[in-house]
């Protein structure tokens, strides 16, 4: 639970920027990033490594020592990336300016999660689509709730 928290702390500290500087906007955009995130966090890690149990790639295709950090759970999906992705998607829905800054940054989560030895390109793509997958729902959800209400 530790390393989920760990990578996650990039985009808490995007919310809050967006939250305390975006006015209300920036406070739904953090909402809904965050929503998003934790959605994707769950399915990512929670249910995803559980059912997959995909091991690391090998490391001896790593000439450096970052591989010797991997953590020991499933390879895939890459939580990591399905938080990115799932906050960028969640905020780009709210406020496009601030999830269009949010993109490159996701982007080379993903890309540091191969390049680090910790997942295959396929853990990273199944990360994004968890997120993504995650943004949508938690953009979508609020309006069948607001339909039953009226």
């Amino acid at each position: 639970m530790e390393e989920a928290a760990e990578s996650t702390k990039l985009w808490w500290g995007a919310a809050a920027a967006m939250a305390w500087l975006g006015g209300r906007r920036g406070r739904r955009a953090a909402v809904t990033g965050l929503t998003s995130l934790l959605l994707g966090q769950l399915v990512a890690n929670g249910l995803g490594k559980r059912l997959a149990d995909r091991p690391r790639p090998p490391k001896e295709w790593f000439p450096h020592d970052e591989v010797d950090d991997r953590p020991d759970s499933s390879s895939f999906p890459s939580g990591h990336t399905a938080a990115a992705v799932a906050f960028t998607a969640g905020v780009a829905s709210a406020w496009p300016a601030a999830g269009a800054v949010c993109a490159l940054p996701a982007a080379l989560v993903a890309l540091e999660r191969v390049q680090s030895g910790a997942h295959y390109p396929t853990d990273v793509v199944g990360g994004a689509v968890i997120g993504l997958a995650c943004a949508w729902l938690t953009h979508r959800a609020p309006r069948p709730i607001a339909r039953r209400r009226a």
